[in-house]
């Protein structure tokens, strides 16, 4: 009884925090899942991001406008170069890379729209408790993302876009750290690879179109 009281005082008091504006971990890998309010676009992704370094990786495949395909991006924001990677034909396709790098983070001038618990709150173990934030980016435009009340994990990130409405992204089986670094650097195959003149620069949202 003790043990129970004492978890329900411990919810409240977490209930009741007032939530921070917080940065994820530097380092992390997981998958998304994204998708469009008009219904255009679906796809999985494998992501390993660097805050350290400035990098991300990007293994996806989807299906835009009816239409399937796969893609594998490397984006140096450091070099403002982006990778298209074909490990199949050992080739790559080298573009300039727009924009600064944007940490994964909620920003200074984000405000709350929320606190809930995604679960169940009647037991230990049962529920996550999580923090929703929006905002107006520059970079983005408007924008609604939840992250982890404790770590800041990502959760889910809407981005409003002119073409496609809404483009949620969501987390999951995100882990602290990356396996294998050597997966942020250029294969060996891409050194050559020479940066393509008169094509427009690309972004980190332009990827998933």
């Amino acid at each position: 009884m003790q043990a129970l009281l004492l978890t329900c005082l411990l919810a409240v008091g977490c209930l009741a925090h007032t939530p921070y504006r917080c940065k994820s971990p530097p380092l992390l890998s997981g998958s998304v899942m994204v998708s469009s309010q008009n219904e255009a676009l679906w796809e999985s992704a494998n992501f390993i991001y660097d805050a350290i370094g400035q990098r991300i990786r990007l293994q996806e495949f989807g299906v835009l406008n009816n239409k399937s395909f796969n893609l594998d991006a490397l984006l140096l924001y450091r070099e403002g170069a982006m990778f298209f990677i074909d490990k199949k034909n050992r080739n790559c396709t080298k573009r300039a890379l727009k924009g600064d790098f944007q940490p994964m983070q909620v920003p200074q001038d984000a405000q709350l729209l929320g606190q809930a618990v995604l679960g169940s709150s009647s037991g230990p173990g049962e529920g996550l408790l999580v923090n929703t934030w929006v905002g107006n980016s520059p970079e983005t435009g408007k924008y609604m993302s939840t992250v982890t009340e404790f770590g800041c994990i990502p959760i889910g990130t809407a981005y409003h876009t002119d073409q496609y409405g809404w483009l949620q992204v969501s987390y999951y089986n995100n882990i602290k750290g990356v396996a294998d670094p050597s997966m942020l650097n250029p294969p060996e195959f891409c050194k050559g690879a020479e940066l393509e003149r008169g094509q427009t620069p690309v972004n980190f949202l332009n990827l998933f179109f």
